[in-house]
């Protein structure tokens, strides 16, 4: 057991292997029901959003805030292993939370109505849309200039410094945005 949970991804299939035995034991009669496929969708969606959520916590409330702290012989350490990791598993979550989010909407028949904040719906449609929001700032704000900030692309220090700064505030803005987002997927079924 302990060669399982001394590897991160051992654990985590480990992990996904007891779901699924959970899965076919309490609902097995249930799998080919529109229902059963629809509520996997909504686990897949609320796992992959516990991870990247659980990065923007990381990022804003840990490994920034902590920077200053660090000795400059150290911080090489964060920017050239730890944060590109972790910039990784943040991007892919953003992107699979999206979709299965909007998978779930559509499977559960209530994509076009929450988009479109129709009545019923406009609870949860806000909080899609601020998933949106979020998401796209990921991958056209975020990370964009954290490849320019940790130097995976080149540039001058004054753009690594002004897309340090810009990635920070944008990964800010995403954490503020990420406290309304959750409260509506939350308590979506008030309406």
């Amino acid at each position: 057991m302990s060669k399982i949970l001394e590897n991160p991804r051992a654990t985590f299939a480990v992990g996904l292997v007891v779901a699924i035995i959970i899965a076919v034991l309490r609902h097995g009669d249930q799998m080919g029901t529109e229902a059963f496929w629809a509520s996997i969708m909504r686990y897949i969606h609320v796992v992959a959003g516990v991870l990247w959520i659980g990065l923007l916590y990381y990022f804003n409330l840990v490994q920034i805030p902590s920077m200053p702290k660090i000795p400059d012989e150290q911080k090489p350490a964060i920017g050239k292993v730890i944060a590109p990791t972790a910039l990784f598993y943040f991007r892919m979550a953003a992107a699979t939370t999206v979709l299965f989010g909007l998978l779930t909407a559509g499977a559960n028949h209530y994509l076009a109505e929450a988009l479109s904040f129709q009545e019923g719906f406009r609870t949860i449609g806000i909080g899609m849309w601020l998933a949106l929001v979020m998401a796209f700032n990921v991958w056209f704000i975020i990370w964009p200039n954290q490849k320019r900030a940790l130097g995976i692309v080149e540039a001058d220090a004054d753009s690594k410094k002004k897309s340090a700064r810009l990635a920070m505030l944008t990964s800010r803005v995403n954490t503020l945005l990420s406290i309304p987002m959750l409260y509506c997927m939350v308590l979506q079924k008030l309406g």
